[in-house]
């Protein structure tokens, strides 16, 4: 089985082609930093332009590299949420195009569920269920995850995700975007325990995380020093990058530990601990999560950076765990800006009701 994935959610596009065997046949992207790096952000518009300008040419290239034709494939998979909406039309509809006219089955797929799958691509001992450590700039989550599409939700930020919170103290640093990198880069220059900053809610019951106290106190702690030693010079931004990046680690574990004390309760077989998302790609947690897993004798499974970030291998996956259980979309699914992984899961204490002030899903 082979399957063309596309992913356009937010500021990467990209294509890949994948078979059942977990072999990546081509994985082609093109990143919008440069698009997005004056404004320090990701501009909707400018992302979804820049996909409408280059999809096509990714998706021909990934079909080059893989040597095959859109006759031999078995399904095209798309994200179609959540997300920017104009950024998801433009991958979602591309892929509609392409299933119809060569008239293959449509995977509209939730770009969650492609993280939340993306171990398995990698690792084939990952078997079902596992906790699933979902850490990106949007989005922060523990779920256990039972099988495809069905996922119980134990914890979630009450404010920030932990990429957004790195992109935010990056810039009060002035050390660029994506946060993520630029902070970590800098990090490594510093000494993580020069100043000491808030972890919130460690120790507390629950599995929930916040990140928008930390990010405040990093805000807090650049006026202080200005105030008393006239300029934040480049030791300073190390070691606050530093002890900012070691206080978010800290607080990812925790919660996770929480989460496995949670997860142990329903006495499984077999333990699994699996962790997706951009801010997996960080050294330091993937360090500080391998450290906790070997102390609490729990099999850890976490791909590849590169395949941590968004990228369309892990869309294809995603298309062939649905594909396989057929588990196929009409043509008139829509792109959705909200999606859930467990729609039953309620909006956490502290997010506040929704709205113009609601938070993201």
């Amino acid at each position: 089985m082979i399957v063309l994935g596309i992913e356009s959610s937010c500021d990467e596009t990209a294509a890949a082609v994948v078979n059942s065997q977990g072999k990546i046949l081509a994985n082609v992207l093109r990143s919008q930093i440069t698009d997005h790096e004056f404004y320090g952000g990701v501009v909707p518009e400018i992302a979804a332009r820049s996909h409408l300008d280059h999809l096509d040419k990714i998706i021909s290239s990934a079909m080059k590299q893989a040597d095959i034709s859109f006759d031999e494939l078995d399904g095209v998979a798309a994200t179609a949420g959540p997300g920017l909406i104009g950024a998801l039309m433009v991958g979602l509809m591309t892929g509609k195009a392409i299933a119809a006219t060569n008239q293959k089955p449509l995977i509209a797929l939730n770009h969650l569920e492609g993280h939340a799958l993306s171990p398995r691509l990698v690792d084939q001992e990952v078997s079902f269920p596992y906790l699933l450590l979902l850490v990106s700039g949007g989005h922060c989550q523990l779920l256990i995850v039972q099988g495809v599409g069905k996922y119980k939700r134990l914890g979630t930020t009450i404010d920030d995700a932990p990429g957004e919170a790195f992109d935010k103290v990056s810039k009060l640093l002035g050390l660029g975007y994506p946060g993520g990198p630029a902070i970590e880069k800098a990090a490594n220059r510093g000494n993580p325990r020069k100043y000491k900053l808030p972890r919130p809610l460690v120790g507390r019951d629950g599995c929930d995380f916040s990140f928008s106290g930390l990010k405040t106190a990093v805000f807090h702690l650049i006026q202080k020093i200005g105030d008393t030693e006239l300029r934040l010079d480049k030791q300073h931004k190390y070691d606050i990058a530093a002890s900012f990046q070691s206080a978010v680690s800290e607080v990812i574990r925790d919660r996770t530990e929480s989460a496995l004390r949670e997860y142990r309760k329903l006495n499984l077989k077999q333990e699994n601990l699996v962790v997706a998302g951009g801010v997996a790609a960080n050294s330091q947690l993937r360090e500080n999560l391998e450290d906790m897993a070997q102390k609490l004798k729990i099999r850890l499974s976490i791909p590849h950076p590169s395949l941590c970030t968004d990228n369309g291998a892990m869309i294809a996956w995603g298309g062939i765990e649905r594909l396989k259980l057929g588990l196929i979309d009409g043509y008139e699914f829509a792109p959705r800006a909200r999606w859930p992984l467990d729609p039953n899961a309620g909006r956490p204490p502290g997010m506040g009701l929704p709205g113009k002030l609601g938070m993201k899903a």
